[in-house]
C-alpha cells in the first residue's frame, strides 16, 4: 500500500509557483519545496514521480496565470491593444512568470510564422480579434500582430528584467503610435 499523502498535489504546485514566483525556475529544488511546505522534500514524492513533473505543472500553472491577463485583455473595448497592455502588465506583475514562459531558451527554433501560435495558445482569438476589430484579412491582422508582438514583446522584456519603468500613459502610448503606423502602412 503506497504511503498516504501529507500534501494535495495542488498544494505542492502552489508552493512550487510560489518559489518560481520569487526567485525563478532554477530555485525550484526538491528541497526548496519541502522549506516552502516547511517539511522534508519526502512528501512531495509521494504524489510527484520527479521535480520534471512538479515543474511540469508549474509551467501549466504559469500559462494559466498568463491566459486570465489574456482573457482581461480581449474583454476591453479594444481587444487587440488590452491584450498587449496585459501581456506587458504581465511581465511587470509576474516577471519571473514571464521569464519562464516567453524568454526561456527552446530545444528547437520555430519558424518567426510559427512563433505565436506555439507560444500563445490565445493566438487564433487574438488575431481574430484584430480581424472583428479593423475588418482586414488574415493576412494582414497576422502581419500586424507579428509586428506588434515583437514591439509589446521588447517592452514586456525590459520591464520582466527590471531594465526599465515605463507608466500606464506610456504603454497605451506606445503601443498605439506603433498600431497606427503599421495600419497605416
Amino acid at each position: 500500500m503506497p504511503p498516504r499523502a501529507k500534501f494535495l498535489k495542488e498544494e505542492i504546485i502552489q508552493a512550487a509557483l510560489s518559489i518560481v514566483r520569487k526567485d525563478g525556475m532554477p530555485a525550484l529544488t526538491a528541497r526548496a519545496l519541502g522549506a516552502e511546505l516547511s517539511s522534508s522534500a519526502r512528501p512531495i514524492f509521494t504524489v510527484f514521480q520527479n521535480m520534471e513533473e512538479v515543474q511540469q505543472y508549474v509551467v501549466e500553472g504559469a500559462k494559466a496565470q498568463y491566459k486570465e491577463y489574456v482573457e482581461k485583455g480581449l474583454s476591453e473595448p479594444i481587444a487587440f491593444k488590452g491584450v498587449g497592455v496585459q501581456y506587458i502588465l504581465f511581465a511587470i506583475n509576474e516577471p519571473k512568470l514571464f521569464q519562464l514562459l516567453f524568454m526561456t531558451e527552446r530545444d528547437t527554433v520555430p519558424s518567426f510564422d510559427g512563433v505565436l501560435p506555439q507560444i500563445d495558445e490565445s493566438y487564433h482569438r487574438i488575431l481574430q480579434s484584430i480581424i472583428d476589430n479593423y475588418d482586414i484579412t488574415q493576412n494582414i491582422a497576422e502581419a500586424l500582430y507579428r509586428h506588434l508582438w515583437i514591439y509589446t514583446h521588447g517592452i514586456a522584456t525590459l520591464c520582466a528584467t527590471k531594465m526599465c519603468y515605463f507608466t500606464d500613459d506610456e504603454i497605451n502610448k506606445m503601443l498605439t503610435e506603433v498600431f497606427i503606423s503599421l495600419l497605416k502602412k
